[in-house]
């Protein structure tokens, strides 16, 4: 098996490209539709199909992503001309990170058992961007699993307020003192 090769170099090179021409921004929309496009597994398999002629995958990168700059669509055909096209998602996180960083954002990710109202994560998002002085970009996420409660990822960091992990602590400490 190959090894896997990590597109945080890609995504990189194209942020300093980016800021040199004064466009990170732009270039931040054409990398969000890069990544949006890779989200589908169809594409992905194409792209990856050793039997499609290169010329063929590079036209439907054109087709699919004809409105992206050319020198993001030049990155996105290097690496699928390379093999590397597990590398582009990476590539696409890295660029959002180096323009997050640069404009003082942070993405933070909510996850919760039920879907919240945008007035519920509107709050939320205000708390947790008091709490580190800093904008916050909050991408929610449902999973049934945590019972109840809130688990808050920002970078690194994980603030687990969930049921689930109540409930384990709860177990734990029943657990040492039956011993």
């Amino acid at each position: 098996m190959a090894p896997r090769v990590s597109g945080r170099r890609y995504g990189q090179a194209v942020f300093e490209l980016a800021q040199a021409q004064g466009e990170a921004n732009l270039w931040g929309q054409d990398m969000s539709e890069v990544a949006e496009a890779f989200e589908d597994a169809g594409f992905n398999a194409l792209l990856k199909h050793a039997g499609v002629p290169a010329d063929d995958k590079r036209q439907a990168t054109e087709a699919v992503l004809s409105g992206v700059r050319p020198m993001v669509r030049n990155m996105v055909d290097l690496l699928v001309a390379r093999g590397l096209v597990d590398a582009i998602p990476d590539a696409c996180r890295e660029y959002a990170e180096l323009l997050d960083r640069q404009q003082g954002r942070q993405r933070v990710g909510l996850t919760t058992a039920v879907p919240l109202e945008p007035e519920e994560v509107e709050r939320i998002t205000a708390f947790v961007s008091g709490l580190i002085g800093r904008e916050v970009v909050v991408t929610p996420h449902v999973d049934e699993a945590i019972l109840g409660g809130l688990v808050i990822q920002i970078g690194d960091r994980l603030l687990d307020g969930s049921a689930r992990a109540r409930l384990d602590g709860l177990r734990d400490n029943l657990s040492a003192g039956s011993r």
